[in-house]
C-alpha cells in the first residue's frame, strides 16, 4: 500500500510530467521543475509561475558566471568584447524575465479585466529574453575566445534559453486554458 504522502508525490510528479509534455525540452522541464514542486502546486498557473522563477534563477546564475569570465578577460580585447556583448544580452534577458515574473503575479490580482494585457507583456518579455540568449550564443561565432570558456558560456546560455522556452510554453498553456474559461463564463 502506498502511503498518502507518496501518493501526493506521485500525483505531483504526474502533473509536472503531463504539463511538460507541451514543451520543446520535456526532459529538462521535468528535471528542472520537480525539485520545486510539492503537493501545494496543483494548477497550471502555479507551475508556470515556478517555471518562470526557475528561468530567472538560471539566468541570474549564468550572468554571475559570465561576469566572472569578463573580469578574467579584461586584458584581452577581442575576447573581452565578445563576453561583454553576451553579458549585455544576458542582463537584458534577466531584466525581461524578472519583469515577466512580476507581471504574471499581477495577472492574479487584476483578474479577467487586464488578463490579455498582462499575457501580452509576459509573452513579449519572455520572447525577447529568448532572442537575447540566441544573440549571445550567435555572437561568439566570430571570436576566437578560449574554446572551453566559449563552450561553457554557450552551454549555460543555451540552458537558460531552453528553460525559458519551457516556461513560455507552460505559461501559454495556462493562458489558453484561462481565456477559454473566460469565454465559457460569458452568456
Amino acid at each position: 500500500m502506498v502511503e498518502p504522502a507518496c501518493r501526493r508525490c506521485s500525483r505531483s510528479r504526474a502533473f509536472v510530467e503531463k504539463q511538460c509534455e507541451a514543451t520543446l525540452y520535456t526532459r529538462l522541464c521535468i528535471q528542472g521543475l520537480l525539485p520545486f514542486v510539492n503537493s501545494r502546486i496543483q494548477t497550471q498557473q502555479q507551475l508556470a509561475q515556478v517555471a518562470l522563477s526557475v528561468s530567472l534563477t538560471r539566468a541570474r546564475y549564468t550572468r554571475t558566471y559570465v561576469i566572472g569570465v569578463s573580469k578574467q578577460l579584461q586584458r584581452r580585447a577581442p575576447d573581452y568584447a565578445a563576453v561583454q556583448d553576451c553579458l549585455n544580452q544576458i542582463n537584458d534577458g534577466v531584466t525581461q524575465i524578472a519583469q515577466s515574473v512580476k507581471e504574471f503575479r499581477q495577472m492574479s490580482v487584476d483578474g479577467e479585466k487586464q488578463f490579455l494585457w498582462h499575457e501580452s507583456n509576459v509573452q513579449s518579455w519572455v520572447s525577447a529574453a529568448l532572442t537575447d540568449a540566441t544573440a549571445c550564443i550567435d555572437g561568439f561565432s566570430t571570436y576566437s575566445i578560449n574554446s572551453r570558456v566559449k563552450a561553457t558560456i554557450k552551454a549555460k546560455v543555451l540552458n537558460v534559453a531552453q528553460v525559458t522556452s519551457n516556461a513560455l510554453a507552460l505559461f501559454n498553456g495556462y493562458t489558453a486554458r484561462q481565456r477559454a474559461s473566460f469565454r465559457a463564463k460569458k452568456p
